[in-house]
C-alpha cells in the first residue's frame, strides 16, 4: 500500500469519526425529547434557561471574549462547565447564571485556567459518542433519560434517573477508554415515578 493510500485511508477515517460522533449525538438528541422523563414545560424551561444563560454570558464582553462557558440545564439543575481565566470572571458567570428565572440548583464546574483547545473539543464530542453508545448497549437503564456532557475529558452526568440507573450510568462511563473522571448530576426518582 503506498504512503497516499495511507494517508487517504487515514483521512478518511478521522473525517468519518466526527461523522459517527455526530449521527450519534443527533439520533440521541432526537429520540430524547420523546421519551424524556421531564414533562414538556419543564423541556422547554431548560431550554429556556440555557437560552438565557448563553444571552448573559454574550451580553459581558468581558465573560464573552475571555472564557468558554457551556450552561446545560435538566429539570432546573444547571451545569456550568469550561474556563476562566481567573475566578473573578469565573464569579460573574456563575452570579449571572444564578439570576436566572427557574434556575434551582447551580453545579459550578468551571475550571481557571485557559480555554481548551480544538482538539480537545473535538475529543470530548467523541467521547460524548462514546459514552452514550455503551449507554444505549444496556438494557438496565434507559439511556434516552440521560444527557451526557464532555469537558476536557471529563464526563457529567445528567439527568431524571433511579439511584440504580445512576450507578449503572457511572460505572459504563467510567469503562469508556480516554474518559478521566465521571461526575454525577443526577435527580433520583423513585421506580413507579418512571413507569
Amino acid at each position: 500500500m503506498s504512503i497516499k493510500s495511507i494517508v487517504s485511508t487515514i483521512t478518511l477515517a478521522v473525517l468519518l469519526q466526527g461523522c459517527v460522533a455526530a449521527a450519534v449525538v443527533g439520533v440521541v438528541g432526537g429520540a430524547s425529547v420523546a421519551t424524556d422523563n421531564r414533562s414538556l414545560g419543564n423541556q422547554i424551561d431548560d431550554q429556556k434557561i440555557e437560552i438565557d444563560a448563553k444571552a448573559k454570558i454574550r451580553k459581558s464582553e468581558a465573560l464573552s471574549d475571555n472564557t468558554n462557558l457551556q450552561v446545560i440545564s435538566v429539570n432546573g439543575s444547571v451545569l456550568v462547565i469550561g474556563q476562566a481565566p481567573n475566578s473573578y470572571l469565573r464569579d460573574q458567570a456563575i452570579k449571572a447564571i444564578n439570576e436566572i428565572n427557574g434556575v434551582k440548583q447551580l453545579h459550578n464546574q468551571i475550571r481557571i485556567s485557559n480555554t481548551t483547545s480544538f482538539t480537545t473539543k473535538t475529543n470530548d464530542v467523541w467521547l460524548t459518542s462514546k459514552v452514550k453508545t455503551a449507554l444505549f448497549g444496556t438494557e438496565k437503564l434507559d439511556a434516552t433519560n440521560i444527557k451526557v456532557v464532555t469537558e476536557n475529558a471529563e464526563v457529567f452526568l445528567m439527568g431524571l434517573v433511579t439511584k440504580a440507573q445512576a450507578n449503572v450510568a457511572v460505572d459504563i462511563a467510567r469503562n469508556v477508554s480516554g474518559v478521566n473522571r465521571v461526575f454525577k448530576i443526577f435527580e433520583y426518582v423513585t421506580e413507579n415515578k418512571i413507569d
